[in-house]
């Protein structure tokens, strides 16, 4: 009978920057000559915060000991050799060219580090991966605009979608329809976040205003039906984080978490981790939650791996290869 372990998963929501250990960390920051606190010492697969904004400060801490091109490969080149041991198939990652910047790469090089890393884990461990180009929702429209535009400028078959990030409670989605019709225009699909931390007004003003297939999420859905029905009509896939929405208390409990709900409505779910380390959990984990807290059988946990690959923005030939990979495991 074939274990939850061997069981073939993927995932499409997972900030590429947040997935860094801290032993990884420690390696980075000795590399780069970079002095971390002290409180990160003597940990080994996650970190410890009191509320969000220590989790973003501790992100963006952590982020901040990417220097280099070599140091953006071993990030990639880690996740997906964690991922693959997990029996991980296929792994879309959000990557930012503003973080890109931050560590003194322009966007061709860094793209170029990010695929470097997906070849060679391809090559080793067998899993595909592909990215999602995102802005970040609280550094602005204008600057949406600018990585939009850069994205489109600089095409790369990995590069297969664009996304925002960031804090949802900033500005409405229509400021931010200049920048992903500059990528929809090109036939770029489309994510964002919305649902989490605010409620299902924020999907609303994504569905009206950008042009997504897919929902970073999007959880608290089920507290408006009507909305609810008109994602699900719009056959909207759902990038769904349990154990991150209890750790930043978007549901109080794992059993008062909307996945069963979402479900039940017929929504098209898959299972993500978001920020591993730094939320104590990884994507094989995700599924072992959902069949330990919700009774989920195993042709359920292959319908997430089944969603994941379908609403994918990969290309269709890679769908069937994937695809093929998951026949007869029902």
């Amino acid at each position: 009978m074939m274990t939850i372990k061997s069981l073939p998963k993927a995932e499409l929501h997972v900030h590429i920057e947040g997935t860094i250990t801290p032993e990884l960390a420690r390696k980075l920051a000795d590399r780069n000559g970079i002095t971390l606190p002290q409180a990160l010492n003597g940990l080994s697969d996650r970190y410890h915060w009191d509320n969000f904004n220590h989790f973003l400060d501790g992100f963006d801490l952590v982020a901040g000991c990417i220097r280099t091109g070599l140091d953006y490969e071993d990030v990639v080149y880690d996740y997906l050799r964690r991922c693959a041991a997990e029996g991980v198939i296929y792994v879309e990652f959000f990557g930012s060219q503003d973080h890109g910047e931050q560590a003194g790469l322009n966007y061709p090089e860094m793209v170029g580090h990010l695929a470097a890393a997906i070849d060679r884990a391809e090559a080793d461990f067998g899993i595909i991966c592909r990215i999602i180009m995102t802005c970040i929702r609280h550094l602005g429209p204008e600057r949406a605009v600018i990585v939009a535009q850069t994205t489109v400028d600089h095409p790369h078959p990995y590069v297969v979608g664009f996304g925002m990030a960031g804090d949802e409670k900033l500005h409405s989605c229509l400021d931010f329809k200049p920048a992903f019709d500059i990528v929809a225009a090109t036939g770029l699909p489309c994510t964002a976040h919305a649902g989490e931390v605010v409620g299902p007004e924020s999907i609303t003003d994504a569905l009206d205003n950008l042009p997504i297939t897919r929902i970073g999420h999007g959880v608290r859905i089920v507290e408006d039906p009507a909305v609810l029905k008109r994602a699900i009509d719009a056959k909207i896939a759902f990038e769904v984080c349990p154990t991150s929405n209890i750790a930043l208390k978007v549901f109080p409990t794992m059993a008062e978490h909307s996945l069963p709900k979402l479900l039940e409505a017929g929504c098209i779910v898959t299972l993500n981790s978001d920020d591993p380390p730094h939320f104590g959990c990884t994507i094989g984990g995700e599924y072992e939650l959902a069949a330990a807290q919700w009774g989920l059988s195993r042709a359920q946990l292959i319908g997430f791996t089944k969603n994941a690959i379908t609403a994918s923005f990969a290309d269709s030939q890679t769908k069937a290869k994937l695809l093929e990979r998951l026949s007869g495991q029902e």
